[in-house]
């Protein structure tokens, strides 16, 4: 398919029936980071071969955009100081999907779809937030890639969109409509009382967050100053597997996030054949769903972008166990989130990763990698075999890109079907597969070890 007959979101209707917002601190953190590569969401099904499946599709991604009208929203003067969300009327046309053939399989494919970036030249009028495509597979059956801009869609958002187009292939009706994001950003809902913060103590934090960041050590890099794109490796447990792991993370008192961090972090420190006790300092995020947070509070059927960012350093020297490790990114994230810093932070946050897109030397090698791991506080869960086999979906994902601003890895994790599933996204080639199948073998392996008795040594 010409990237050039990508299907967008919307037609443009007549200027004057739209109505547009300002974007928040938040959303226009994504309006900097998307053309660099950080920022795609991506939807991708692939569709069991059967009648009608292009008319289910086009149809089901319309009733998306008909319940979300952010869906159907343009980002306008994106590459400016000052860009705006714009809304065409409930009326404006929508998207037609005309399904074209693939040489590729879905695997491929999906990597590729992830980093096609409409966004990236972006025409002076603006760009839709959603695109979508369908594609014949050489095997047989089909694969749709819904294509969203991340201030339209947060990964709880992306989910719960999901969860959606299986029902509407499946054959259900439309639900109800929803417009928070159309209304207001995060900043603007967050209660005044906890997004408080004095002056002084603003300024000690950004002071204490950059000097963390120029501290803090990566994984090796692979090749810098080259174009980049994100690649994927997937991180599979069973089901016994999952079920140890889950009731290990209950026993010690941390979440599945805190685990897998600590996981991740030794693995880096194992990888580098350090000497015993040679200590290395590195930096984690949590991402936090803010939703219940806000006023009046939301849910994941609101489609926007309502999450933020809590961000710790962690010292490593080699010799800690995994249960260790974990209550510490545990505590460090918790006891921030307690004192509020999810929400009273993210003006800073922002701040500083538009400053870092601006100037990439103030990072490592200029590869603007802001921290080691990004996790998120709670997992998504689906059951959703019977939806999926009602909608003839044999599978499915719910990724972003990370290769302009962000971590050297973003975890992914869903629990599916009682199964943990981790998608493991990484900027190419600055890192390579191998290296990532490495260090993510390691940490399946310290993951596993520390689940089982006795094992928490490595």
């Amino acid at each position: 398919m010409d990237p050039g007959k990508e299907q967008a979101g919307t037609a443009e209707p007549a200027a004057a029936a739209w109505s547009a917002r300002p974007v928040g601190g938040t959303e226009y953190s994504w309006c900097r980071a998307v053309p660099g590569g950080t920022g795609t969401t991506l939807l991708a099904l692939r569709l069991s071969p059967r009648a009608g499946a292009a008319t289910a599709a086009e149809a089901a991604v319309r009733s998306l955009q008909t319940a979300h009208p952010v869906l159907r929203a343009h980002l306008r003067a994106a590459s400016t100081s000052s860009p705006t969300l714009a809304f065409p009327p409930s009326s404006a046309p929508q998207l037609a999907l005309t399904p074209q053939p693939s040489a590729l399989d879905f695997d491929p494919l999906l990597e590729r779809e992830l980093n096609r970036n409409p966004w990236a030249a972006a025409e002076p009028d603006g760009a839709p937030v959603l695109f979508a495509a369908l594609y014949d597979l050489p095997a047989g059956g089909a694969a749709l890639f819904v294509r969203i801009h991340t201030a339209a869609c947060d990964r709880a958002a992306s989910a719960a969109l999901l969860r959606e187009l299986l029902a509407h292939l499946g054959g259900a009706c439309a639900g109800d409509p929803e417009a928070a994001a159309v209304e207001a950003g995060l900043e603007d809902r967050i209660p005044k009382k906890d997004a408080w913060k004095p002056f002084w103590a603003r300024g000690v934090d950004m002071v204490g967050y950059s000097i963390n960041g120029l501290r803090t050590s990566t994984l090796p890099f692979v090749e810098t100053g080259t174009a980049r794109s994100t690649q994927m490796v997937r991180l599979a447990f069973g089901r016994d597997d999952t079920a140890r792991l889950l009731d290990a993370c209950k026993e010690n008192g941390v979440k599945l996030c805190s685990a897998m961090a600590a996981a991740t972090l030794l693995a880096a420190r194992q990888s580098k054949k350090l000497d015993s006790g040679q200590q290395e300092t590195y930096s984690t995020a949590t991402l936090i769903n803010c939703r219940q947070f806000l006023e009046p509070p939301l849910d994941d059927h609101n489609v926007g972008f309502f999450y933020s960012a809590i961000t710790n350093t962690h010292k490593i020297h080699g010799e800690e166990s995994l249960w260790e490790l974990a209550k510490r990114c545990h505590d460090s994230y918790t006891h921030a989130k307690n004192s509020n810093k999810h929400l009273t932070d993210t003006a800073d946050l922002n701040f500083l990763m538009c400053r870092a897109i601006e100037n990439p030397q103030l990072t490592t090698a200029s590869a603007l990698r802001t921290a080691l791991v990004s996790v998120f506080e709670e997992p998504v869960t689906y059951d959703l075999s019977y939806l999926q086999s009602k909608a003839g979906v044999d599978d499915y994902a719910c990724i972003a890109t990370v290769h302009g601003i962000g971590p050297s890895v973003g975890v992914f994790d869903s629990i599916r079907d009682g199964r943990l599933d981790c998608a493991c996204m990484y900027p190419s080639p600055l890192h390579s597969r191998k290296q990532m199948q490495d260090l993510f073998d390691t940490v399946k392996r310290i993951l596993q070890q520390g689940s089982s008795a006795g094992g928490d040594k490595f």
